[in-house]
């Protein structure tokens, strides 16, 4: 599978990708700190640094070849984090538009995409009437970060979408997020309990530069 990788960062959900078998064709992010975390470590791979910019004819053009199979991205998610104004559509940053634009353009097999918990009490119906809109799809999830061992809980909402011929899941699907929501709201308001072993003494960014994924000079 190829991937088209956007707000990609210093590349985590690509790394995921590469690991199972999934070859990212091109980035986009728009930050130079990560974009030389990105050169480093995929130093093949185009960089667009605007997704606003960004199109299938302008990959096309730059060669960029392959069948796009997946598009993932953690989207901004400044419009709906509860540590900021959540000012949804009227942020700036509100980017979701674009994706739903290449989606749309590109049409691949699959979309991953990924946000604060807070995108589920605002935005996120229009993210999946968007995905069912052009024929997806979807199932979401909430991950908290201490399921992987990290020392915090940091809710964090995936959604997936697949093509599908049938046009999605359609009304009733939509309709059952949305009675869905006061579960998952419900959920996020256990005790939290961290998992028993996490990183004891080791220092996590001193790991990460011996594994070579970090660099001795870069800043974290």
């Amino acid at each position: 599978m190829n991937a088209l990788s956007l707000f990609s960062g210093i590349g985590g959900i690509d790394l995921a990708c590469e690991w199972a078998g999934i070859k990212t064709i091109a980035f986009c992010e728009r930050e130079l700190f990560p974009q030389k975390v990105l050169r480093k470590h995929w130093p093949d791979v185009p960089i667009y640094d605007d997704v606003k910019t960004l199109t299938k004819e302008r990959m096309v053009k730059d060669g960029v070849g392959g069948t796009i199979n997946l598009i993932h991205g953690g989207y901004p998610c400044q419009p709906f984090s509860v540590a900021g104004e959540r000012r949804g559509e009227e942020d700036d940053r509100h980017l979701w538009p674009e994706v739903k634009r290449l989606l749309q353009d590109i049409k691949p097999r699959w979309f991953v995409g990924e946000n604060v918990a807070g995108h589920i009490t605002l935005g996120f119906d229009e993210v999946i009437s968007d995905l069912e809109s052009i024929g997806y799809a979807w199932e979401a999830f909430v991950i908290p970060a201490v399921a992987v061992n990290a020392p915090h809980r940091r809710d964090r909402l995936f959604v997936v979408g697949y093509l599908s011929n049938s046009g999605g899941i359609g009304h009733q699907g939509i309709e059952r997020f949305r009675e869905d929501k006061a579960t998952i709201r419900e959920w996020r308001t256990r005790p939290f309990r961290p998992a028993p072993k996490l990183f004891d003494d080791v220092n996590w960014k001193e790991r990460a530069r011996e594994s070579g994924f970090l660099g001795r000079d870069d800043v974290v």
